[in-house]
């Protein structure tokens, strides 16, 4: 098709009556080119083009014959020559002098050619307006050769060039030109050859589905490579880059070569604390850990696509394990295939052992004293072991236990802690209050003053300072819980893939434990002053065996200082009737925690959250007294002594609080809580909430400072009760 910009008049007057020494010019785009190229082709005006026949010769021949268009082939190419080379059905021309290169010739006409036959209106107009020689123009050959270099920069012809054609006023212009065909589909295909790509068709199509159905163009092309390599950015394809084009094929099937970067192994290296792989010796430096232990938290795996995404979380794991200072990863090229790459994960270990002392005090514990061992790294193979004693006013503790956060060979992750335990304390159940439950009167030996408000086993006050003689029967104790026994606990994550953070969790494990009532001597009790149960044998001890079960969800957004979503925590006990006392019960108990993000106020920049706690649980079958639910204290309804409010068979308790940043560490709390027992704290043997004279029901809130602290968030709340009284409570770490 030819398409005619217009004629001079006859009249017109020409600078020039010759036309020998014009040059034609041409030059052909390459795809493979496409994929690197800042741009397809920019125009320049020193460029020389290749030699034509002589204008004159041309001009009789077109005399004789209409001017030759080429035919399409069937086939594209597989391989374009290069964009200089001359096209295969023109002849060299002689060498003409430089003299004659600038010579100047009227245009008289201009045409537009396409070597296919066809031609749309819309790359016409293009052509048209990318050129600069114009009718009744006189043109030189390198204008033509920056014609066509404006013609090949716009990205729609896979080969352009010039065809002057002299006439009687000047030179009449054709140009030729070769549209590439048409994109019916875009295809990735990868480098190892073989592999499979990361991108599905759909996100192809959705990058380079604008160009289906048309004529492709080099320039858009080249915009939606520079899409795709950024879709493998965005998606954390760091290594992935588009490196060859190639032709489009006869069904229309364009395909593009991407070495996404593949792994081809994974390496561990210890570095010493100067971050050095090898000793003053020049050995490599062995770290205590297993190789296995690191490996094995790594999601990625060689054959896989290097995804910097997934490596962050991966490195995220292997730090969370605890066992080092610092990691850092290097990529180097791959030793069989510079296409692959070799993952190294360059790791500081920290010392694993340690052994520490502290003291403080708290509403359950009293003032008390401890020294804890931790070993982080048993064996080299990230399991924990740690030992506790902890002597305390109200409480004594002797603890081990061992803790292995991923069982070697599982595919689930699947946990376990196995601890040990003995643990004495002045019961919540029992203990506090204006009215506590005591242990049967004991006979003076010696003249004694009494050192506290007690009474003589049957009801009757003794008033401090109170001296008696020997034989006088008092009492001084309140029953102390002694716990002694031992479990074991499996934990793993719902979702199948230890690599995801699962919100849904369960567990199950079992536990022994022989509890035994004593007085501060240690000597057994079975029945208070009263003659009311303490156990469920009626003996001073009893055996308790109990599976347990477990069910939770963690939706929140920060598990430190969480301002948004959800915590649901399920729990069954089931208890067997083995040994003393043969206790069989079913607990069942139910945590939901809501976190909604508010700003109210604006001491300090900081998270800020309202919290909304509701929480219940129920038993059913016999209750001893120091398994009840207890209810009042640092870590219930605030405002209340530990344990005050109620002991009981069942328990509902909520809780609504807001907390917000104050200055630097510190942070602040204003909180109301209530808790009941539901009328359930007769129901439990020895009803020792009614001894107590326990409401069954209370309402607390005040307000507490936070500080930010190793141990967690140190607390001080002070909080009022519907009874009209206050008091101030310690804790460490939020409820929940």
């Amino acid at each position: 098709m030819l398409a005619t910009v217009g004629n001079v008049n006859s009249a017109m007057a020409s600078p020039t009556n010759s036309v020998a020494g014009l040059e034609a010019a041409a030059t052909r785009l390459d795809l493979a080119s496409v994929a690197n190229s800042a741009k397809i082709l920019q125009p320049d005006a020193n460029a020389t083009a290749p030699k034509l026949e002589d204008s004159a010769i041309l001009a009789k021949r077109s005399v004789k014959k209409k001017p030759r268009v080429n035919k399409a082939p069937a086939k594209p190419p597989t391989r374009l020559p290069a964009p200089t080379e001359q096209p295969a059905d023109s002849t060299p021309p002689p060498a003409e002098s430089s003299s004659t290169s600038s010579k100047r010739v009227l245009v008289t006409a201009i045409e537009v050619q396409s070597t296919t036959g066809t031609i749309s209106p819309e790359l016409k107009t293009q052509v048209l307006g990318a050129i600069t020689s114009k009718v009744g123009q006189p043109t030189t050959s390198e204008q033509l050769q920056q014609d066509v270099n404006a013609i090949q920069a716009l990205g729609a012809f896979q080969e352009v060039r010039t065809q002057p054609q002299q006439n009687s006023q000047g030179v009449k212009l054709t140009y030729l030109v070769t549209p590439f065909g048409n994109v019916n589909k875009v295809v990735i295909k990868t480098l190892p050859e073989g592999t499979s790509t990361v991108l599905t068709q759909a996100d192809t199509d959705k990058i380079f589905g604008n160009v289906y159905g048309q004529s492709l163009n080099a320039a858009t092309l080249q915009e939606d490579i520079k899409a795709l390599n950024e879709f493998y950015k965005d998606q954390g394809y760091a290594l992935a880059q588009v490196v060859k084009v190639e032709n489009i094929g006869a069904d229309g099937v364009l395909n593009i070569v991407v070495a996404e970067g593949i792994i081809e192994d994974l390496q561990v290296r210890f570095l010493n604390k100067e971050r050095k792989p090898v000793d003053d010796k020049g050995q490599p430096i062995k770290g205590a850990t297993r190789e296995f232990i690191i490996t094995r938290e790594i999601a990625s795996r060689p054959g896989q696509v290097f995804n910097n995404k997934k490596i962050q979380q991966d490195l995220r794991r292997i730090f969370a394990l605890g066992l080092f200072e610092d990691l850092a990863l290097t990529l180097a090229p791959g030793t069989t295939d510079p296409a692959k790459a070799v993952v190294q994960i360059n790791v500081i270990e920290r010392k694993s052992g340690s052994i520490t002392a502290g003291g403080g005090v708290s509403s359950s514990s009293g003032l008390f004293g401890s020294v804890s061992y931790q070993e982080q790294n048993l064996g080299g193979n990230g399991q924990k072991l740690g030992g506790e004693i902890q002597i305390g006013t109200r409480e004594t503790l002797f603890d081990i236990n061992l803790t292995d956060p991923w069982i070697a060979g599982d595919p689930n992750r699947t946990s376990y802690n196995l601890n040990v335990f003995q643990r004495s304390s002045n019961s919540l159940i029992f203990d506090g209050g204006t009215n506590p439950v005591r242990l049967p009167g004991r006979i003076t030996t010696t003249t004694e003053t009494i050192p506290a408000t007690e009474d003589n086993g049957v009801g009757d006050p003794l008033v401090t300072g109170t001296t008696v003689p020997p034989g006088t029967v008092i009492n001084g104790d309140t029953p102390r819980v002694l716990r002694s026994g031992g479990g074991i606990t499996f934990t793993r994550p719902l979702d199948g893939n230890p690599y995801s953070d699962s919100p849904w969790r369960a567990s199950a494990g079992v536990q022994y434990q022989k509890v035994s009532i004593q007085n501060s001597s240690g000597n057994g009790a079975a029945l208070d002053a009263a003659g009311r149960q303490l156990t469920a044998s009626g003996t001073s001890q009893d055996d308790l065996l109990l599976l347990q079960l477990g069910l939770s969800q963690d939706l929140r957004n920060n598990f430190a200082e969480p301002t948004q979503g959800s915590l649901l925590r399920l729990g069954l006990d089931q208890a067997g009737p083995v040994g003393s006392g043969s206790i069989s019960l079913t607990r069942v108990r139910g945590s939901y925690t809501q976190y909604v993000p508010v700003s109210l106020v604006n001491f300090d920049k900081g998270a800020q959250a309202l919290v909304l706690n509701v929480q219940g649980g129920t038993i059913l079958g016999n209750v001893p007294p120091y398994e009840a639910f207890s209810l009042g204290g640092t870590t219930s309804v605030r405002g209340y002594d530990d344990g005050a409010v109620g002991s009981g068979k069942s328990y509902l308790q909520a809780t609504a609080e807001y907390r917000f940043p104050i200055a630097s560490i510190f942070g602040g709390t204003i909180f109301a809580d209530y808790g009941t027992d539901l009328g359930t704290g007769n129901q439990v043997i020895g009803d020792p909430a009614g001894v107590r004279g326990k409401p069954g029901n209370g309402f607390g809130y005040g307000a507490g400072i936070r500080v930010n602290s190793p141990l967690g968030a140190l607390r001080l709340d002070y909080g009022f009760n519907s009874q009209g009284s206050s008091r101030i409570q310690f804790g460490i770490g939020e409820r929940f």
